[in-house]
C-alpha cells in the first residue's frame, strides 16, 4: 500500500511540474490561438464590407451611365479603380465604359479600359470577354493585324466560336478572304448544332463562300477563253501555212 501510495503521489508531482512548465505556453497558445481567430474574423468582415461598398460604387457608375452622364460615370470608374483595385466590381466597371465609349466612337478610349480589365482581371472568363472585345475594338480601328495577336492561341470550350468569328473579321478585314472563310467555317463548327444558326455568321460564310465561287467561276471563264484564243491562233497559223503551201505549189506549176 505504501508503494502504492508513493507511487501515486510521484504522479501527482509529475503532473504538477509538467503543469508549472506547460501551462504558460498553454495559455499563449490559446491566446494566439484566441488573436488568430479574431484576426481571421476581422479580415473576413473587413473584406466583406470593401466587397459591398465596391459593390455600391459599381451601382452608382450603372446609374450615371445609364443617365447619360458618361463624364461622372467615368469619374467613378476612376474612383473604384483606385479604391478597389482588382474587385469584380471594379472589372465590370471598366467593360460597361468601354462599351459607352465604344458607343460614342471613342474607340481608343475603350480599347484603353478593355486592355486593363484583360490584364488586371483575376476572372479567366472576364479576362476572355475583354480580350474578345478589344479584338473587335482594334479592327474598327483598323489595326487588324493587333487583333490578331491580340486574340493569341485558339480558345476552348464556350468562348471557341466567338474566337473564331473574330479572327475571321480580322482576316475580312485584311483583304484574305479565305482565310476569313476559314475562320467563318470553323465558328460555325465550334458553335455546335444547337447554336450553329447564327444568323450573321451565316451571312458572312454565304457572302464569301458566293465571292469564292463567282471567283472561281471568272477564273474558269478566263481559262477557258485563253484556251479558245490559243486554239484560234494555232487555227489561224495553221490555216496561214496552208494558204502559202498551197500558193506556193500553184506558183510551181505555172
Amino acid at each position: 500500500m505504501d508503494d502504492y501510495l508513493f507511487s501515486e503521489k510521484e504522479q501527482v508531482e509529475q503532473i504538477k511540474a509538467w503543469l508549472r512548465a506547460n501551462v504558460p505556453w498553454i495559455v499563449a497558445g490559446l491566446a494566439v490561438g484566441g488573436l488568430g481567430i479574431f484576426g481571421w474574423r476581422w479580415w473576413q468582415a473587413r473584406t466583406d464590407q470593401r466587397a459591398l461598398e465596391a459593390g455600391a460604387a459599381y451601382q452608382q457608375v450603372l446609374v450615371a451611365f445609364n443617365a447619360g452622364d458618361k463624364a461622372r460615370g467615368l469619374s467613378l470608374v476612376a474612383d473604384l479603380e483606385r479604391d478597389h483595385a482588382g474587385s469584380p466590381y471594379t472589372d465590370q466597371a471598366n467593360l460597361a465604359a468601354a462599351r459607352v465609349l465604344v458607343e460614342t466612337n471613342e474607340l481608343e478610349r475603350g480599347a484603353q479600359h478593355l486592355a486593363s480589365v484583360e490584364r488586371e482581371s483575376h476572372d479567366p472568363e472576364l479576362a476572355t470577354i475583354a480580350r474578345l472585345r478589344l479584338a473587335r475594338v482594334q479592327i474598327a480601328l483598323g489595326k487588324s493585324d493587333e487583333a490578331l495577336a491580340t486574340l493569341g492561341p485558339p480558345l476552348t470550350g464556350a468562348f471557341a466560336s466567338r474566337y473564331h468569328e473574330v479572327r475571321g473579321d480580322a482576316y475580312y478585314a485584311k483583304g484574305e478572304k479565305a482565310a476569313a472563310l476559314d475562320e467563318y467555317r470553323a465558328a460555325r463548327l465550334a458553335a455546335g448544332p444547337t447554336l450553329a444558326e447564327n444568323d450573321v455568321l451565316n451571312l458572312k460564310i454565304n457572302d464569301l463562300t458566293g465571292a469564292a465561287d463567282a471567283a472561281a467561276h471568272r477564273k474558269e471563264t478566263a481559262q477557258a477563253s485563253a484556251s479558245a484564243n490559243v486554239r484560234s491562233a494555232s487555227a489561224a497559223a495553221s490555216g496561214a501555212a496552208e494558204a502559202a503551201s498551197r500558193s506556193s505549189r500553184s506558183a510551181g506549176s505555172r
